[in-house]
């Protein structure tokens, strides 16, 4: 499928990317960049794991939830009521 994309921004941007990687057609620029992008993407942590990541750490290093509110202690310890 053929790709029509307009504008001077995105001129001047793979213009720029051309410039610095040396890449001399556009459309070669224009995919490097998306497959870069699309891999860097994918390497990227997803927030649910990393979350899990530290609760595992919390628990080995003994933290045990209580369940309880901590904003009010929060709130305090930043001077707001």
């Amino acid at each position: 499928m053929a790709m029509l994309i307009k504008g001077d921004e995105i001129d001047a941007l793979v213009a720029k990317y051309c410039a610095m990687t040396g890449v001399k057609n556009k459309s070669e620029a224009v995919r490097k960049a998306l497959a870069a992008q699309i891999e860097a993407l994918a390497a990227e942590e997803r927030l649910v794991d990393r979350v899990g990541r530290i609760q595992r750490r919390a628990a080995e290093a003994g933290f045990v939830s209580t369940g309880e509110d901590l904003k009010p202690f929060f709130d305090e310890q930043w001077g707001e009521d």
